[in-house]
């Protein structure tokens, strides 16, 4: 595939210089391409681009007041996008990220017993859980020949809320429905709430189909939900922190908006809203183009990488790698992965328990630098 299949959009160079990137931060040598950090090196979409611009050409920022149309939009977006129909009434609207969301959500629940959640899995739940002074407990995922399945069997002991990556980041599988169901039955029979981050939930790849937490758990269940979602992931930019979530409880999501004001957060945001309406409403052709993108880099890279790829992505743009696999040593895989090709990852042991011996890679790159990493990659087949 030459760089011309790609998307035009996504073909051409993408230079991040100047711009402060946390991800190239990273690259501590000349040369290095770092792919450790789930951002993308691609362009955003052009509408929310033009909508800041706007925006930015009147001179007013002081407070605003929560749009209430911004509610319905969320709602369109998850009844075109996913065939979900979500309640507007749902909706909070927050003018913060994910990982700050969750934490004010935990504080309105107030957890009496642990927290729980699957591993490996994205290191921010456990990164919470002791900046929280909170107690918990990791519930090791079954590896099998298809990928990762969540984990059966009844919760160890009373739990407070169950917390999930869905899709699961780091090997970015989609969570089959049925298995959702179950973990949810199992989180309330144990007294749980639980709580679905769902950031890379709209970048699941053509050909599967992403369970929103809230729509998909057996109705009388869904009190017992919560959804967190953003446009960050899914539209590059989540240098704006915004989010949003879905909490079907009205006694919790009073207490959520409650605890919110209470940290100086308001439903809305003027930049906020600003991104969220843009990527919503005129969002969805670029989303549709990155996705056909990102199958593609997919593909080249599984067909590459072979048995190295215990669980092939079925969503967003994160690869889990097995070390053994690519020849490097299970013990110190990032470094000798620096040392042999100049390309930057995140050890696995990042992900908790079961991720010692991995390695997470980012691939959303423009087709000129995508080009540069299989390059560099293949050399493992030939040392």
């Amino acid at each position: 595939m030459s760089a011309d299949e790609f998307p035009p959009l996504f073909a051409a160079p993408f230079d991040r210089a100047g711009t402060g990137s946390a991800k190239w931060a990273r690259a501590t040598a000349p040369g290095v391409i770092p792919l450790g950090l789930a951002d993308m090196d691609l362009p955003g979409p052009p509408a929310v681009t033009e909508a800041l611009r706007r925006r930015a050409d009147h001179p007013a920022y002081g407070y605003t007041v929560c749009d209430p149309a911004g509610r319905e939009l969320v709602a369109r977006w998850y009844r075109t996008r996913h065939g979900a129909e979500v309640d507007p009434d749902w909706v909070v609207l927050l003018p913060c990220g994910p990982r700050t969301a969750l934490r004010v959500l935990l504080e309105a629940v107030r957890p009496q017993a642990p927290l729980a959640f699957p591993t490996p899995e994205w290191g921010g739940f456990a990164q919470l859980c002791r900046a929280a002074r909170l107690p918990y407990r990791e519930l090791p995922l079954p590896l099998g020949p298809d990928g990762y399945h969540l984990p059966d069997g009844p919760l160890p002991g009373p739990t407070s809320a169950v917390l999930l990556s869905s899709p699961h980041n780091p090997s970015a599988r989609v969570w089959p429905a049925e298995e959702l169901r179950a973990l949810s039955q199992r989180a309330a029979e144990a007294g749980a709430l639980l709580v679905s981050d769902e950031v890379h939930g709209d970048l699941t790849h053509p050909g599967h189909r992403h369970p929103v937490a809230v729509t998909t758990v057996d109705p009388e269940l869904r009190p017992r939900t919560v959804t967190l979602n953003s446009v960050g992931k899914t539209f590059n930019c989540s240098g704006l922190p915004s989010a949003f979530a879905l909490v079907p409880d009205p006694a919790l999501r009073a207490r959520f908006t409650e605890e919110l004001a209470g940290y100086g957060l308001w439903e809305g945001g003027l930049l906020e809203q600003t991104v969220q309406r843009a990527a919503l409403s005129e969002g969805g052709p670029w989303l549709d183009a990155l996705l056909a993108h990102l199958t593609r880099a997919r593909d080249r890279l599984t067909r590459l990488l072979g048995p190295a790829v215990p669980s092939a992505p079925q969503s967003s743009y994160l690869l889990w790698l097995d070390a053994a696999a690519l020849g490097l040593p299970p013990v110190g895989a990032e470094r000798a992965l620096l040392e042999r090709c100049a390309l930057e990852a995140t050890a696995g042991d990042a992900f908790g328990p079961g991720g010692e011996g991995f390695l997470r890679l980012d691939y959303a790159l423009p087709g000129p630098l995508l080009e540069t990493v299989l390059e560099r990659l293949a050399r493992l087949g030939r040392s």
